[in-house]
């Protein structure tokens, strides 16, 4: 594969940071790569010097002659009232008809095309700004932090638009999920040095570790020599017959020297209050219909969540989540219908853009102390501050020099302070990094209270919902079945979309269950992972069947049974479909590999 941009010997500092310290890589045509690092490492800057936005200080970019770089735009490209089609055709000077094939690929139809492109949702703009790099024909892409901000849809989208890219790519992610999914090589830059590996993040953080063991278990020993030969020398350098040998030892020793370990880098690690568990419902909406006075964002809304919860509140943007986080806090009113909290909770609210709105000329130590709730001692709050990296001098340090990160951090820690029982989080992982998130995931873990968020984060929600509330088209309930069964459903639509627009047939329950048509089932040469897959969904899905008609059978409101026998037909007919699709895979299985 020919070599399309590559950096050769390049230094790069800011002040007393170096950046980059003589360091070389390549990338090559066609070649899909996963840049990973720790935050301030440098990752952007490098991107930055490779799209010709910066300098080296020393060092040499090479550029191919057939390269075309590709970038997603962060900045807002649109002009005033203009659609997605006129933005596209402006912008890369290709005809309506192209532009349209194009956009469809994205799902861009419609209102969504033709309609002013800068009242779409930020998730729907990136789809325009993805389509038109497809028209622009590069073989290059860097994308710098894609799936910010975006919601579950529109990162799968993306992740089958790189997966057919035919291009190269780099990558730069936190979601290590995202990068497994889309990259083949990983990328990382630390200490100056770019290491590139040809193999997913995972693969490259597992030999990783097993390189850091290696080298701990090399440098024990080498320290173990060192103390044999430095014992010999010591008790044998005065000694006439024996001094000859000391000074080969000695010359050993000399010799001998320790591997440089990356030393490790400080992680949050939260302190959870104490909050006593609670039995029965926390949360109960009653025929409640929210949005605003000129426009309806969803009715009828019927939904309990209990005490011990954690409460995912799923949807694509646009649909409403905000609104309903909002709406049971009680900074929106509801527009129909009520909902009541249980006795005694006590709410903590993370918007997602709180943040912004914090007291710039407050200390740290200011802030999470106005935060804490009453009787907490000084030492309480800085054992907190502490667990989210505010430690020593920082504790003083102006709110107005934070970083976005920080502050993120700072509002955790405030919210954490405040000893609640009920936490709302509105998108807690935006401008978090990815082992703040696992911080996060694991506190939530152990939290004995009730959680009710949101979050694109996949492996995130993943981890800790054990409840999931759909918005979508105007209604709001509970979801029948866990997260796994959301994504599968979500990923269904999107390959059925797919093979609709390229005018297939609709798909088989041999397509479904191999995750798309004969073409990508040369990816899956064994199908028992996927019979294993579906047979535990349809186990958990009859588990959660058996618990309903349980409470089916024992209710009296006519209305809540209604509502009971409405889940327990959505489960039977996933049930069904998921038996039909094992059935046929099997059959594959068996002809295949008998």
């Amino acid at each position: 594969m020919p070599v399309l941009l590559q950096l050769q010997d390049a230094t790069k500092s800011y002040g007393s940071q170096k950046l980059l310290d003589h360091a070389s890589v390549s990338l090559n045509s066609g070649e899909k790569v996963g840049f990973i690092g720790r935050n301030g490492a440098g990752k952007s800057t490098v991107c930055r010097i490779l799209l010709g936005e910066e300098e080296l200080d020393s060092g040499e970019v090479i550029r191919h002659s057939s390269l075309r770089i590709g970038y997603l735009q962060q900045h807002d490209p649109f002009n005033e009232g203009e659609s997605a089609l006129d933005f596209l055709m402006r912008d890369t000077g290709a005809p309506d008809w192209r532009c349209g094939e194009v956009a469809a690929e994205f799902e861009i139809k419609g209102d969504y095309l033709e309609g002013p492109v800068r009242e779409l949702s930020g998730g729907w703009q990136t789809r325009v700004k993805l389509a038109a790099l497809l028209l622009h024909d590069p073989n290059l892409l860097v994308l710098d932090e894609p799936t910010n901000f975006l919601d579950l849809r529109t990162q799968i989208l993306l992740e089958h638009f790189l997966r057919h890219f035919r291009g190269a790519c780099l990558i730069v992610s936190h979601d290590r999920g995202f990068l497994k999914s889309t990259c083949s090589s990983t990328l990382e830059i630390s200490r100056g040095q770019l290491t590139m590996y040809r193999g997913d993040v995972e693969k490259f953080l597992e030999a990783k570790q097993v390189q850091l063991e290696h080298d701990a278990r090399v440098n024990a020993a080498t320290q173990a020599k060192m103390k044999q030969l430095e014992k010999f020398i010591n008790k044998n350098r005065a000694n006439a017959n024996t001094a000859a040998q000391a000074r080969n030892k000695a010359k050993q020793l000399d010799r001998l020297q320790l591997i440089e370990l990356e030393s490790s880098e400080a992680t949050v690690n939260i302190c959870i209050p104490d909050v006593e568990p609670r039995k029965g419902p926390a949360l109960k909406c009653k025929g409640m219909s929210i949005g605003y006075p000129d426009h309806l964002v969803a009715d009828n809304i019927h939904f309990e969540i209990d005490h011990g919860s954690r409460a995912a509140v799923v949807g694509d943007n646009g649909q409403g989540k905000t609104t309903l986080l909002r709406t049971i806090v009680g900074s929106l009113e509801a527009l129909e219908g009520e909902h009541q909290w249980g006795y005694g909770c006590r709410l903590g609210v993370y918007a997602q853009h709180v943040y912004t709105s914090l007291p710039s000329d407050w200390t740290v130590r200011q802030y999470l102390e106005s935060e804490a709730a009453a009787g907490m001692t000084v030492q309480q709050v800085l054992k907190v501050a502490g667990s989210f990296l505010f430690q020593g001098p920082l504790v003083d340090k102006k709110i107005k020099v934070l970083s976005g990160g920080e502050r993120a951090r700072l509002c955790l820690a405030g919210l954490l302070l405040g000893a609640c029982n009920v936490l709302i989080l509105d998108e807690p992982g935006n401008h978090l990094d990815v082992e703040t998130l696992e911080a996060l995931a694991d506190a939530m873990l152990e939290y004995k209270g009730t959680v009710i968020f949101t979050s694109h984060d996949r492996h995130f929600v993943h981890r800790i919902a054990t409840q999931v509330i759909e918005v979508k088209d105007g209604h709001v309930a509970d979801y029948p079945g866990d997260y796994d069964t959301y994504l599968y459903r979500v990923e269904k639509e999107i390959d059925d979309h797919e093979l609709e627009r390229r005018g297939g047939p609709p798909p088989s329950g041999k397509e479904r269950a191999t995750g798309g048509p004969a073409k990508r089932k040369k990816k899956r040469k064994d199908p028992r992972k996927q019979l294993n897959r579906i047979e535990k969904k349809i186990g958990t899905l009859d588990a959660e069947r058996q618990e309903l008609q349980k409470t089916f059978v024992t209710l009296t409101d006519p209305e809540q049974a209604q509502k009971i026998h409405e889940q327990m037909e959505t489960l039977k007919k996933e049930i069904e479909q998921l038996e039909e699709e094992w059935l046929e895979l099997n059959e594959q299985f068996e002809t295949e590999w008998s």
